[in-house]
């Protein structure tokens, strides 16, 4: 009896000890719960990237398009269209522009409602206002950025801002058909913009969160192939609707069919599950992503923040308070800012976009001056870039993320740099188009890897802000773009070049995130990099 009463305690006290026990690797759960990450139950369970989560990008990423749609439909809209002299009026038909000519001496072949050039005069004097119209949309892709990006992240969740913005794009795009004058045009391009901003992130985020780690670059690659379609897509429908009212709504129309026919179908990412205390949801959609896959996600398994897979001592006491409390756990750029290891980062991050954008917008507004078929060349131009979406998609997984951010950086700049040395004159402006051609080709690669390398610079709880705030200045360097092609002549490849060699030298100062997992939270991306720097003590982390 003696003998018996005195181990009971030391059985019962190893029994409940045993959950908290270091796993063996890859165990089957026999009793308690198996506490694991969202990344770990992705590769062991419900599998990286299978048919539910190919059925989730492919939908979600559609929003790409719709952006593609509301961002380049200004091409058509505002283009100076042909002009022709009228019988019997005398003027030159030679001219380079109508400013020099009598008033009524010509006209616009495709009449006053084929662009707001041609209905509201936008030229010579007023020409400026065509920039003005421009810069102020994305000015609204800037604010809508950072504001959607921290809902986001907060109570309104991925796919609740996605809902938002794509409401918000079909109303903004319908009314801006029916702008009776010149500033209530830029009014509803910069509500537009402000929506815009919104789309590409919150599609993003929300398509690669649920994907693997070996498999996120992938996935995160691929999602410009939409955005390249859109714009491959929106050029036939310019083709077909020559009026600017008119295309501005067919253009919008696709954001209220996305509302109808998609977004029921797409689900809320279980990262933001997580980290909002929605435990019995996140848990929930693993079980049918791993169902939908043909696995079996055990119920022994518990999921947990990525700080707690890390501390063993409390993890009982955790996952009984996080199932009774759900208590959400949120951040916000300030909480960027005061990490060392995020700020850092952070800053890093907005400047290498902002000169990225800067070159990807500014060569992109050079085919302008090509004077070739205009829905032929913006075609051509959208199908250029899939290659090299392709190629960085390959070699994104060889070579990782940070030796091919700063390789695409320099090799755009090196064709921009060597730009700048064409003269304008006979074989070398074809010289100067083929480098072009090359610098937005590198360009185009670095400008989709950055939407991957940022998503995996941050934790969940301020993934979207961060991406957004760096959002924010790619589209400060799409603003600034078109001052920069003013200037003309070689200048501007001067000024691409500057910024592609100096963003590579910046990405330098990047860490490689290649198959590193994505944090839940701040304290455990400081922990894990903290792990990671002491090499002496890995094993304890």
């Amino acid at each position: 009896m003696t003998d018996a009463s005195a181990s009971d305690p030391v059985d019962r006290n190893s029994d409940l000890r045993s959950p908290l026990l270091e796993p063996e690797k890859y165990p089957e759960p026999k009793s308690g719960h198996e506490r694991l990450c969202i990344d770990d139950i992705l590769q062991r369970y419900c599998g990286e990237f299978g048919p539910w989560q190919l059925r989730h990008f492919v939908l979600t990423s559609l929003a790409w398009a719709l952006e593609a749609f509301h961002t380049m439909v200004m091409i058509f809209a505002d283009r100076e269209p042909a002009w022709t002299c009228t019988s019997g009026s005398g003027c030159d038909v030679a001219a380079a522009s109508v400013c020099g000519l009598e008033p009524g001496s010509w006209e616009w072949n495709d009449g006053l409602g084929s662009s707001t050039v041609a209905e509201w005069g936008l030229v010579c004097g007023q020409k400026y206002r065509v920039g003005l119209a421009q810069a102020v949309f994305f000015g609204g892709c800037m604010i809508g950025a950072g504001i959607f990006g921290h809902l986001s992240d907060s109570f309104l969740g991925r796919k609740g801002s996605l809902t938002v913005v794509c409401i918000l794009n079909a109303v903004f795009g319908c009314l801006t058909a029916f702008s009776p004058d010149y500033w209530i045009y830029v009014l509803l391009r910069l509500l537009t913009g402000f929506s815009t901003g919104g789309v590409g992130l919150c599609a993003f985020v929300l398509a690669t969160e649920p994907v693997g780690p070996s498999k996120r670059g992938y996935a995160g690659m691929s999602t410009f192939y939409f955005f390249s379609t859109g714009i491959a897509l929106l050029s036939g429908i310019a083709y077909i609707f020559r009026s600017w009212r008119a295309l501005y709504i067919a253009s919008s129309i696709p954001s209220l069919l996305f509302l109808v026919t998609v977004l029921p179908f797409i689900s809320e990412s279980p990262r933001w599950y997580l980290v909002r205390g929605k435990l019995t949801e996140a848990m929930k959609l693993l079980h049918s992503i791993a169902k939908y896959n043909g696995k079996h996600l055990p119920d022994g398994i518990f999921l947990a923040l990525d700080e707690e897979a890390n501390n063993s001592s409390n993890y009982e006491q955790t996952c009984k308070q996080q199932l009774e409390t759900n208590k959400a756990i949120s951040g916000s750029l300030v909480d960027v800012v005061r990490s060392p290891v995020s700020r850092i980062r952070l800053c890093l991050a907005v400047t290498i976009n902002f000169l990225c954008s800067v070159v990807y917008y500014g060569l992109s507004l050079n085919v302008v001056n090509l004077e070739t078929n205009l829905y032929l060349n913006v075609f051509l131009n959208a199908v250029a870039e899939m290659p090299a979406f392709t190629i960085t998609a390959v070699l994104l997984e060889k070579f990782g993320r940070k030796p091919l951010a700063i390789g695409t950086l320099w090799f755009s700049g090196f064709f921009c740099l060597l730009g700048s040395l064409m003269r304008s004159v006979g074989l070398w402006k074809v010289v100067r188009m083929v480098c072009g051609i090359l610098g937005i080709f590198g360009m185009a690669g670095t400008y989709n890897l950055l939407f991957i390398y940022t998503t995996e610079l941050f934790p969940t709880v301020v993934r979207n802000a961060a991406l957004g705030c760096a959002t924010q200045a790619a589209q400060m360097g799409a603003i600034l773009a078109p001052l920069v092609v003013v200037l003309g002549g070689g200048l501007p490849f001067v000024v691409f070049a500057v910024c592609g060699i100096v963003g590579g030298m910046l990405a330098f100062y990047l860490p490689e995130t290649l198959n590193k997992p994505m944090y839940d939270t701040m304290a455990g991306m400081e922990d894990g990099e903290s792990c990671a720097d002491r090499s002496s003590t890995v094993s304890s982390c």
